[in-house]
């Protein structure tokens, strides 16, 4: 009797001991879950923001180069245009000084952000009206070294019945060439440029003005941390 008490004590204690285990076993699985959960959503966050940011980067690089173009299109020093300033410049400096607390600081460092964004945004609006969706599209695919799709609206602009987009689509194909090392077909292109720009009166002068705008794209390119040249 003695005996069957004590065997069946000890099958208690092994099944308590199983269910513990069991136990044990699911709180670590929902531990693995949430673990994973948070490691994937935290991924996630960080990719986001990264895309988030390089497209913020990328706006700013299109617009300081829109001027560069805008200055072919309108007039104006190929060379010196859409220096880094107040618009397109990457970040507020510090705060100056009559603020005190570091929750104020950030507070007016987030509103000089926002305005700063605000001017980013409506420039680029300007800089679509003024060149047309597709010439602003190929130049945002040169800035990024992307020729093939710089080329294809670039064409399509070329193609517009405003002269402004189709001027602005001409210069744009013919960076793109030349800025992917194709000089000749940038400089077969010319005669159609002298057509439609009244500014270029002769090949030379073409030659002169499409090296200074292309130094000027691969300036702006530098000054954004970007790659300077296409590899």
């Amino acid at each position: 009797m003695f005996f069957l008490i004590q065997k069946n004590n000890q099958f208690i204690q092994i099944r308590e001991m199983h269910m513990k285990s069991n136990r044990i076993k699911k709180i670590i699985e929902r531990k693995m879950i949430v673990i994973l959960c948070l490691t994937v959503l935290i991924a996630c966050s960080s990719h986001t923001a990264k895309r988030a940011g390089e497209g913020a980067a990328m706006g700013t690089v299109v617009g300081a180069a829109g001027g560069m173009v805008s200055a072919l299109v309108f007039g104006g020093n190929v060379g010196e245009a859409a220096a880094r300033g107040a618009v397109w410049g990457g970040t507020t400096g510090a705060v100056a000084g009559g603020i005190s607390g570091a929750q104020q600081d950030q507070t007016m460092k987030a509103q000089q952000e926002q305005t700063k964004k605000a001017q980013q945004d409506k420039a680029i609006e300007k800089l679509k009206t003024d060149l047309g969706e597709d010439a602003f599209n190929g130049l945002a695919a040169l800035t990024d070294c992307k020729h093939e799709v710089a080329l294809g609206y670039a064409r399509s602009a070329a193609e517009s019945d405003n002269q402004h987009y189709a001027l602005a689509g001409k210069w744009i194909e013919i960076l793109a060439y030349a800025d992917s090392r194709q000089e000749d077909k940038a400089r077969a292109l010319y005669p159609e440029l002298i057509n439609i720009d009244t500014d270029i009166h002769s090949e030379s002068q073409a030659e002169d003005t499409m090296k200074k705008a292309l130094q000027r794209l691969m300036d702006i390119r530098e000054e954004y941390n970007l790659p300077k040249t296409c590899s």
